[in-house]
């Protein structure tokens, strides 16, 4: 059976969604949400814009006996298609619904020259890196930059479903989001492992700053290659930046389609190196984090790392605009040394909504700790991280209805 296919009875299903969600595209409210985050990026507005990603909580939503085509692409869109209804008729949130449709690329990449082994429960649960460099002088010279193979057959034949199943409602187009962060660490721990990883800070310190520059050169090489075959895309619109939040900007040029990345926003962290001192991070990861961040127009910094400690190194990075001030961090130091000239990306904990029924007297903490220090400040209240909502969807519909009244008292 043709993979690339849409039967009649999902095609009628699609259809229906997409003119759900192309009607509250619409709508003068998402303009005013999209003028918000315009603002808020661009730091002309100190009005907090709050948005929430159940991540793993979107399968106690939608868990698959909910969804109702039955052909595996029809799914994937529908379940898409569903997510935007819910964020307006339940959510309630900043998220922008609009009328646009994304169909990525079709690709392969054949890695960084060892396997990736990870020993344990790998859909969305705990696992172990079982190391592939375990010596550095035998296993270096085993790595290469990864290649990249675009299938453009089966891309455009995706993209042309896409078009001729709702075409004439949405608007289908390109875009490929090719990475959510550069910060490399991550790349670097799967193939030596954490606990080797965090050892050869001190024993290794020749062979990590090593690998950290190969790491570093593939990263930038990429970069070049995506520029040179036009697949870099825009992210200035409705697109995900950073680790949390959303591109619009009037500061970077408006263009739909593949850009230069001079042009859009870049984005590194390093969490894993949340244990490290910061002058650990300053001496072997600020430096490849500068050399990425030079080719973008702007650029975002952190997740779960508290950055205080790294401020005085985070504050070279080049054209920086938003920072992750995570459920670790002081929010008091934040406010002082961000105040009107950096986004507060506040990373809101996501225990409370971890169980059945939410302790909303903790959630209302979390968010006064925030909005206590917000005065002054251009903040947005974020929550993500959700790997449940303890089997109670409403639990999300609730945390927004919160940051909302805690906004209000404000």
């Amino acid at each position: 059976m043709d993979k690339y296919c849409i039967s009649v009875k999902d095609r009628g299903i699609l259809r229906q969604l997409a003119g759900k969600v192309a009607e509250y595209a619409a709508h003068p409210r998402e303009d005013r949400k999209r003028t918000l985050w315009t603002l808020h990026n661009d730091l002309k507005t100190s009005e907090p814009v709050v948005f929430i990603d159940p991540e793993g909580g979107w399968r106690e939503i939608f868990p698959p006996e909910s969804l109702t085509c039955e052909g595996e692409i029809a799914r994937q869109w529908e379940e898409e298609l569903r997510r935007r209804i819910y964020h307006i008729e339940n959510l309630k949130d900043d998220f922008v619904v609009d009328s646009i449709f994304s169909i990525p690329y079709v690709y392969e990449e054949d890695g960084w020259g060892l396997d990736i082994i990870h020993e344990g429960v790998r859909t969305g649960g705990a696992y172990h890196v079982k190391p592939a460099i375990e010596d550095y002088e035998e296993d270096f010279e085993k790595l290469h930059f990864p290649n990249l193979i675009v299938d453009y057959m089966a891309s455009d034949r995706l993209l042309a479903l896409a078009q001729e199943t709702f075409g004439d409602i949405l608007h289908v187009e390109r875009y490929m989001m090719w990475w959510w962060s550069l910060g490399m660490t991550r790349w670097f721990i799967d193939l030596r492992g954490l606990e080797n990883f965090l050892c050869d800070f001190i024993a290794e310190p020749e062979w990590f700053h090593r690998m950290m520059d190969f790491f570093c050169t593939g990263a930038l090489k990429r970069i070049d290659e995506l520029e040179k075959k036009n697949l870099l895309f825009s992210n200035t619109e409705n697109h995900y930046v950073g680790s949390g939040g959303f591109g619009f900007t009037e500061e970077l040029p408006l263009i739909r389609g593949t850009a230069n990345a001079k042009d859009i926003w870049g984005f590194v962290e390093s969490q894993e190196t949340s244990t490290v001192s910061h002058d650990m991070y300053g001496e072997f990861i600020f430096p490849y984090h500068k050399r990425i961040l030079e080719r973008f127009g702007m650029n975002c910094f952190g997740c779960c790392e508290p950055f205080e400690g790294r401020w005085k190194y985070a504050k070279q990075l080049p054209r920086l605009r938003r920072i992750s001030c995570s459920p670790w961090s002081d929010r008091a130091l934040a406010a002082d040394l961000l105040r009107d000239k950096y986004i507060i990306s506040h990373k809101l904990s996501p225990t409370p909504l971890a169980t059945f029924e939410m302790n909303e007297a903790e959630v209302r903490r979390n968010l006064r700790a925030v909005l206590d220090h917000a005065q002054g400040t251009i903040p947005e209240l974020i929550m993500k991280d959700n790997h449940t909502l303890g089997k109670n969807p409403m639990n999300a519909v609730r945390w927004v209805e919160l940051a909302r009244e805690e906004i209000a008292n404000t």
